[in-house]
């Protein structure tokens, strides 16, 4: 049963700054809970009773609870039967490592939906790596976590002053982004390394970050002719450009 301290607690943890005090972050159903179980360890567990004796979980306290408590520690619209809290990782940024490899740069990318899914992207394409601005949506926010589905255990994130780290890898790593203004990207040269910088959901690549970018990269609509949306969500475009890359290096 919840006492009505522990759903305090849990209730707490939707705002980032308990997160942070804690280092903990919040997952809600069966299948993200499930997958993360294998990655990070677990602080607490509140299941519903079938739960707890389909799945037998490990963690440091675990709690029955009904689906009527369960909602009031959920943020879900429709009642999960398992939230847990996980320990936050703690990575180290090997940048000898993004010269050899495909790596995702986020320049204050604001909805926490969109890093979730952007996150779900580069788990589907084999990214390992996300470099996220000091500005960006916060990874442990419950909503892109939700987001994720499960990415989160997958993909490392880091939190960085993007200007001072491109700066440092400019000379090794080939830098790409995205504009309106760009070269289009199935006719661009795509190499199977470096780092793809995305930009804010309404302003893009912002100045400072412009002057480090290498190529620029436009995905162009059909036909060219024709009327359309003035850009793509972000996710989107991730999704487009992901998949360029890997189809160049098949």
């Amino acid at each position: 049963m919840l006492s009505k301290n522990k759903i305090k607690e849990l209730t707490q943890l939707h705002l980032k700054k308990y997160r942070d005090l804690q280092a903990v972050f919040i997952a809600e159903g069966n299948k993200l809970v499930s997958d993360l179980l294998l990655v990070f360890p677990c602080q607490t567990i509140v299941a519903t009773e079938d739960w707890l004796l389909t799945n037998k979980p490990t963690a440091t306290e675990i709690i029955v609870a009904s689906e009527s408590e369960l909602k009031k520690i959920s943020l879900q619209k429709t009642v999960q039967q398992v939230i847990a809290v996980f320990k936050q990782p703690n990575y180290t940024l090997d940048k000898k490592a993004l010269s050899n490899s495909l790596s995702l740069a986020l320049d204050d990318i604001q909805d926490p939906g969109n890093l979730g899914t952007i996150l779900r992207i580069a788990d589907w394409f084999g990214i390992e790596q996300v470099i996220c601005s000091l500005h960006c949506a916060n990874v442990y926010n419950p909503k892109t976590i939700q987001a994720s589905m499960g990415a989160i255990a997958r993909v490392k994130v880091f939190r960085v002053d993007l200007a001072s780290f491109l700066q440092d890898i400019a000379t090794k790593t080939p830098i790409y982004g995205t504009f309106l203004d760009g070269n289009t990207i199935y006719q661009e040269t795509l190499t199977h390394h470096g780092i793809i910088v995305m930009g804010n959901e309404g302003n893009g690549i912002s100045k400072e970050l412009e002057k480090f970018i290498d190529k620029r990269l436009f995905i162009p609509h059909f036909p060219t002719d024709r009327l359309t949306s003035e850009s793509l969500n972000v996710g989107a475009a991730t999704a487009v450009i992901c998949a360029e890359f890997r189809r160049r290096a098949l």
